[in-house]
């Protein structure tokens, strides 16, 4: 791996055992970013198949490119969890552990054997991240779930939308991400309480739609106090003038001229101090009321410059603004290549990839890039031995197709 990342700074969760037992994106995004700050995870994927993720976009030799960032410093144990052995080697795997991450649907775990109450038998401390649809408990428990319903379900969809217009995704799985993140914060809590307050391990219970609607705002304070329904706004950020995107000759600009003093700066880089110098507009109440008026002259002075001369003018009158970025922008742009952010990651297959850096940046304990995505089953043998099996016993295993 090439990264300034890659020192000999301690890692901050050093010690740390992770069994992830989760597939695609929000159980293996948490197990991802343990992972980079030094957790030694542990991946559980069904044999012959493995992780669908492997082969979900686009593929080189056989394997998605998106797998090599997901599953980086991670080990690849192959079982096949419907047979009673398999699940044996999870209890083995499990006693030994600190957490143990799953997001299959409520009571897959259960149908194992493989309980909370039943592996906290073996395991007091044990922290458990369950991810799901709908959450353990409720109505709704027991109904399938991805993150795009969660999205809708959690108020997100019905915002992403020029008005009147479809619902739109956003582009990006984010609802099974933001999971992902809930989780993660809810494991290192649950560590912490462990470790500083004596405390028993405990599971983390998190909603898909519970983790988009936590990153909701105001959405049900207003609807609370006023009977207002947010609506979409497209690119617009409703009660906030001027907040927006706006046409440039070459592409798109955000422009963010909100600040009372900002507001002021802007109306004089484009040319309309008769705007920035109205009582009426010298704060936010009064720019909403006349919104349309400000876009619309906004865009006017974007509308016959290119994206470069916009992003240089409002850069020297300090407006806040922001080019649209492509995958092609991010991976030129020298910013992203000073702040570490674009990574040069090799595959066990001796491919070279770009890959996105790490988040957060911690001064003192970095996270690093240990090891590349593993093959299926890679780390099987290895594993095993650790957890006490001999060679024999895994040949055996081998043989009846327990593990792979």
């Amino acid at each position: 791996m090439t990264s300034k990342q890659d020192t000999a700074a301690p890692a901050a969760l050093a010690g740390v055992r992770v069994i992830e037992m989760g597939q695609l994106i929000a159980g293996p995004f948490c197990g991802k970013t343990l992972g980079e700050f030094g957790a030694d995870v542990v991946k559980i994927e069904a044999t012959g198949t493995g992780d669908p993720l492997r082969n979900w976009r686009l593929l080189k030799n056989g394997t998605s490119v998106w797998w090599q960032v997901q599953s980086r410093n991670k080990k690849s144990v192959a079982l096949d969890l419907r047979q009673a052995e398999a699940q044996d080697i999870v209890r083995k795997l499990v006693a030994e552990a600190d957490v143990l991450i799953e997001n299959f649907r409520p009571g897959t775990l259960e149908g194992w054997g493989l309980s909370p109450e039943a592996l906290h038998a073996l395991n007091p401390g044990l922290v458990i991240l369950r991810i799901s649809g709908y959450g353990q408990t409720g109505p709704y428990r027991d109904l399938p779930g991805f993150g795009v319903i969660g999205e809708a379900m959690g108020g997100l969809r019905h915002l992403t939308a020029e008005p009147g217009r479809v619902p739109v995704r956003v582009g990006v799985s984010i609802g099974d991400t933001l999971a992902a993140l809930h989780g993660a914060i809810g494991v290192m809590m649950a560590l912490y309480h462990r470790k500083v307050n004596g405390g028993a391990g405990q599971v983390i219970d998190v909603a898909l739609h519970e983790a988009v609607f936590n990153c909701m705002e105001s959405l049900i304070p207003e609807y609370s106090a006023f009977g207002a329904v947010r609506e979409a706004a497209g690119s617009a950020l409703p009660g906030i003038a001027p907040s927006n995107a706006y046409p440039c000759q070459d592409g798109w600009v955000l422009v963010a001229g909100n600040g009372d003093s900002i507001f002021k700066r802007l109306m004089a880089a484009i040319g309309r101090a008769d705007l920035g110098d109205d009582p009426q507009l010298a704060d936010n109440a009064g720019r909403v009321a006349r919104v349309a008026e400000i876009d619309a002259a906004i865009g006017a002075w974007t509308r016959q410059r290119t994206v470069a001369d916009v992003m240089q003018l409002l850069g020297q009158a300090r407006v806040p603004a922001g080019k649209v970025y492509t995958a092609r922008d991010i991976a030129e742009d020298p910013h992203y290549r000073a702040r570490d952010m674009l990574l040069t990651q090799r595959t066990r297959d001796g491919d070279e990839l770009l890959v996105p850096g790490i988040v957060p940046k911690l001064s003192a304990t970095p996270g690093r890039v240990r090891s590349s995505a593993p093959n299926l089953g890679d780390d099987t043998d290895a594993v095993l031995a650790e957890a006490g099996l001999t060679a024999e016993q895994i040949a055996l295993l081998r043989a009846k197709g327990v593990i792979q």
